[in-house]
């Protein structure tokens, strides 16, 4: 078995990861660009479309939600593709609400599914705060995937959190090949002006201190107007850290092939 991972960006927060001839997707986010989502408090704006279709895509083994109540997480069209897919994981808060055999998991959960050539891949959830303490934004977790028995990296998805102490349980309980890495600092005025997902500051102290063996993938940084930070904030800081060859940035629709660090 080759001992690599591939992960192809379709935008914002959604990425398909193939591993173990096994096949997830991230947050599923398929509506076109200019789509808008009015809630009772605020409108999120969607400012890029995915580089790939769920058709382009292909047949998808499990679908990782961090969070299903907000649209930059999950849109109208991620939503119809949860039908397509065999399993999908989320938040138990979440899982309620989108039934249909949806697994809800609290963080350091784990759930198996058989997947390629006899091997077994593990999703354990991991802890994520959507915002400042007593602000966030409402029950998220991340993962941590890993094809047991497979000398394949690991992989570590943040969801939409904040740098905080379950970020750094994660580092202590888990030694990740490569993190994708939920960023952007996320701001929306209605509900106050702390930043609701990681920072590039946090970005690179995460990097440093807490995963400092893993490949950073940023991701969930652009695609959406409620974004405070870009790229080049995230190259600004990690540069500024000594850290600039810890970065891979896949390009939107190609797979990247990932090794680890």
């Amino acid at each position: 078995m080759d001992h690599h991972i591939d992960l192809t960006h379709i935008g914002g927060p959604t990425m398909v990861i193939s591993m173990g001839g096994f096949r997830a997707v991230t947050d599923p986010t398929f509506d076109p660009a200019g789509s808008a989502y009015t809630t009772p408090v605020y409108t999120l704006h969607k400012t890029q479309g995915p580089a790939l279709t769920p058709e382009q895509i292909g047949a998808l083994d499990v679908a990782l939600v961090s969070h299903d109540h907000h649209f930059d997480n999950l849109d109208r069209a991620g939503r119809k593709l949860l039908d397509e897919v065999g399993c999908v994981i989320t938040t138990c808060a979440g899982a309620e609400r989108l039934g249909n055999g949806v697994v809800g998991l609290q963080p350091w959960e784990g759930h198996e599914l058989p997947a390629r050539d006899g091997l077994t891949l593990r999703v354990i959830a991991t802890p994520a705060r959507h915002g400042p303490p007593g602000g966030d934004r409402g029950p998220v977790i991340g993962f941590v995937l890993e094809i047991v028995g497979a000398a394949l990296p690991i992989v570590y998805v943040s969801g939409d959190t904040v740098l905080y102490e379950g970020v750094e349980e994660v580092g202590r309980r888990v030694k990740p090949d490569v993190a994708l890495l939920f960023m952007g600092a996320a701001r929306v005025k209605e509900v106050g002006p702390a930043h609701l997902t990681l920072t590039a500051a946090e970005g690179a102290h995460i990097a440093s201190d807490i995963l400092p063996d893993a490949a950073i993938v940023p991701l969930h940084f652009e695609g959406w107007a409620h974004f405070s930070e870009s790229r080049l904030e995230i190259e600004d800081a990690f540069a500024r850290a000594g850290l600039a060859d810890r970065l891979r940035w896949p390009a939107a629709g190609v797979p990247m092939r990932v090794n680890g660090r």
